[in-house]
């Protein structure tokens, strides 16, 4: 257990889906996928900051650390195709 790597907790995750060799469409490529970040905290500890409530109304949360930006991945492509 102590030589295995440290695992890295990222919200972007992707995959690649499998494409067979007798598909007659073209490979998909690289898909892209949000985690929340609740799912790194086992639980909720006591005290955390909170937003004020314009603010956490804004952001659909009221504790920064459940605060999740979304960024869409293919936004940047879409932008490079134009």
């Amino acid at each position: 257990m102590a030589n295995q790597p440290k695992q890295v907790f990222t919200n972007m995750k992707t995959y690649q889906p499998y494409h067979s060799p007798f598909d007659p469409c073209r490979p998909i490529g690289v898909k892209f996928y949000s985690t929340p970040p609740n799912l790194y905290v086992g639980f909720q500890p006591p005290n955390l900051p909170q937003f004020s409530p314009k603010e956490a109304l804004q952001k659909g949360t009221l504790w920064p650390i459940f605060y999740d930006y979304y960024e869409n991945p293919y936004e940047a492509k879409r932008r490079e195709d134009k």
